[in-house]
């Protein structure tokens, strides 16, 4: 029986390494640009992931202390006297609708339904603000794989075009350019599958963040509401 080593066609290079750093050395160069682009991906959802989880703890932090310091307040006027919050941007709106109402203090709904609709506009804007960046997750998460086939697709083709000139179907010689071209497959998952993991996790992470201005938005409101109902809010929002 003729053994492995006769049957080669002679002059068929086998190689002998195929760790991921050779074969992505030995690929085609299409295959090469496609583990390139996956790479850069995955290292850009992990700046990302670094960058608005900072963020995120930074605004919510803030956004806990305002909320906890509003929630109990009375009156505009334990709003003013607590130096803090005069700079905070729904106070700020509030206030801002009151002086522009204040020709129209007679009408404490409409005055209401115009602060309600500040605070609506603060909080999309709040919302797009923490989401910039995130979006490019999703982006990545849903090409990464098909990315990733892609340069599959172009590696076993042009394993088979190597069978064809090579004349051979021995394992040992066709497994190496398969191997690297599953290894496209491999990293466009590896890409693919911490970016969807960190956008569904940062949308609940925003969608809790809103949730905790729009409970401060209320929270202003109901005092703005305590003293239009006392009579208490003066011309200029004072």
């Amino acid at each position: 029986m003729a053994s492995a080593a006769s049957a080669r066609p002679v002059g068929v290079a086998v190689p002998t390494n195929l760790s991921v750093g050779e074969m992505f050395l030995q690929a085609d160069w299409l295959v090469k640009l496609v583990m390139i682009g996956l790479l850069t991906a995955s290292l850009v959802t992990w700046t990302v992931f670094i960058a608005k989880v900072i963020e995120f703890r930074k605004n919510h932090r803030q956004q806990s202390q305002i909320y906890g310091a509003v929630r109990d307040l009375r009156s505009l006027e334990e709003v003013g006297a607590r130096g803090e919050l005069n700079g905070e941007a729904l106070v700020r709106e509030a206030i801002a609708e009151l002086r522009l109402s204040d020709d129209a203090l007679s009408d404490p709904e409409g005055i209401k339904e115009r602060i309600i609709s500040r605070f609506q506009r603060h909080e999309a804007a709040v919302a797009r603000r923490l989401t910039a960046g995130v979006n490019i997750l999703a982006t990545i998460g849903a090409t990464a794989p098909f990315v990733g086939l892609f340069g599959t697709v172009w590696g076993i083709m042009n394993s088979f075009i190597g069978i064809a000139e090579k004349q051979t179907t021995n394992l040992a010689v066709v497994a190496p350019g398969i191997a690297e071209a599953l290894l496209a497959t491999a990293l466009g998952l590896f890409a693919a599958i911490p970016a969807v993991v960190i956008y569904n996790h940062f949308s609940r992470i925003i969608a809790a963040h809103r949730a905790l201005v729009a409970d401060t938005a209320a929270a202003i409101l109901r005092i703005i509401s305590r003293d239009l109902s006392r009579g208490k809010v003066k011309a200029g929002g004072e």
